[in-house]
């Protein structure tokens, strides 16, 4: 019974030695004398930042950019956000009352950043947010049901909008 049990493994393992050939003939690589050496495709790695320019050539190790669409997303944050229909007409009124109070501190030569201030707390606006000087004052503030009013006072304009807050948060850009 052995030598017809050792037959039949041998006859078993034969398909097995096989298909394990097959499987691990596709990962060897041909060397020797008639061998050609594997070629290496090397792809460039962009190493420098290029701006784009028309009519020239970048070299590899560039990475193109345009540079004028790079200035404009880097002052995106200064962009206002859509305001909706309702939260522009209920910031109408107050923004009509600001403008009347600036026009007053205007004709009165009374400009300065406690007096925005306090013309935008009258107009019931919140979050108030002044800089400048007696000379210009730029001013934002919450309106009652979202964005924004916003402005300048100077000596010799007056200048109130209404308008969404802006990318980066809240009524003014960082100066």
């Amino acid at each position: 019974m052995t030598g017809i049990r050792g037959d039949a493994a041998r006859r078993a393992g034969v398909p097995l030695v096989l298909a394990t050939m097959l499987l691990l003939g596709g990962c060897a690589t041909a060397t020797g004398p008639g061998a050609a050496p594997p070629t290496p495709s090397p792809t460039p790695t962009p190493t420098v930042a290029c701006p784009l320019v028309e009519g020239q050539t970048l070299p590899p190790e560039c990475a193109p950019y345009d540079p004028d669409h790079a200035m404009a997303q880097n002052d995106r944050h200064r962009e206002r956000m859509d305001l909706d229909e309702d939260a522009r007409a209920a910031a109408a009124q107050p923004a009509a009352d600001l403008q009347r109070s600036l026009e007053t501190l205007q004709a009165s030569g009374s400009i300065s950043l406690d007096a925005v201030e306090q013309a935008l707390d009258d107009a019931g606006l919140v979050d108030p947010q002044v800089m400048g000087d007696e000379r210009a004052v730029a001013f934002g503030a919450a309106a009652p049901e979202g964005g924004c009013v916003f402005g300048e006072l100077r000596a010799d304009v007056v200048t109130v909008d209404v308008g969404g807050y802006i990318m980066d948060g809240g009524c003014l850009p960082a100066q």
